[in-house]
């Protein structure tokens, strides 16, 4: 009984540990609020074309943990309530597919999955754990104690609004999930509120710019959908207006 105890301190510390650690280097609750809101029209003079909505945001560390979720309206039912999930399965797909050398945008991965691309089915390869999304009371959700905070959400999504997180030295320390406008629009507000936390130090990508930017060039395997509500000129400007930083 005593060594089963000590067995299950070990499994708890060692647990605790490892989350702290993954999500240790990253923003907390109020830094990613504070950016996700300098990046939306609704709380800012920021424009991303879209429905200008009110919008979720999740941080994951490298290990799939989600280490923050937030919002930006004066509560959880001024953003599309089904946006939640959906944007810590972004991060979590952008976490899970970009690389030291190589990020990949949630919305670099659209047209390869679509019937007949080289990667289709991917998005039904690590499904959500619906235990995980749907835990917890709804007040709690996007504040620092959500249900989802310390979990793995799992989940992939294909389209715009999902990107790695590389600090200054190139490292992959993560992922951002930005959802709750069209897929369009979730990846220009994604783009800047990585740039205001300082996160975005993108060492290559498959787009025009060599970094995980939406792609809209018809031909083109990495590309995305045109939402055709203005994004896509935001979009092509973002790499001038938002740059990515260089070590």
């Amino acid at each position: 009984m005593f060594k089963q105890t000590l067995i299950a301190i070990s499994i708890s510390a060692f647990s605790t540990f490892s989350f702290a650690n993954t999500c240790d280097l990253l923003p907390n609750h109020q830094q990613l609020t504070s950016a996700l809101k300098s990046s939306v029209a609704t709380t800012s003079d920021e424009k991303n074309g879209g429905l200008e909505l009110n919008m979720w945001g999740t941080l994951v560390g490298r290990d799939g943990t989600v280490c923050a979720v937030t919002y930006t309206g004066e509560n959880y039912g001024e953003q599309w309530l089904g946006s939640r999930v959906i944007s810590a399965q972004k991060a979590n797909t952008a976490n899970a597919f970009s690389l030291p050398n190589l990020a990949l945008s949630t919305a670099n991965l659209w047209t390869a999955t679509q019937p007949g691309g080289s990667l289709f089915g991917l998005q039904f390869s690590n499904p959500v754990d619906t235990s995980v999304a749907y835990s917890g009371k709804a007040k709690y959700f996007g504040h620092k104690n959500d249900p989802m905070i310390g979990e793995r959400i799992g989940g992939v999504n294909v389209f715009g609004g999902g990107l790695a997180l590389y600090n200054a030295k190139g490292e992959v320390v993560g992922a951002l999930g930005v959802s709750g406008d069209t897929s369009c629009a979730d990846h220009n507000i994604a783009w800047k509120t990585r740039k205001a936390l300082k996160l975005d130090y993108v060492p290559g990508g498959v787009s025009e710019t060599k970094d995980d930017n939406i792609i809209y060039s018809e031909g083109n395997g990495f590309a995305h959908v045109n939402c055709g509500n203005g994004e896509a000129e935001i979009a092509k400007e973002l790499p001038k207006s938002h740059p990515i930083s260089k070590k």
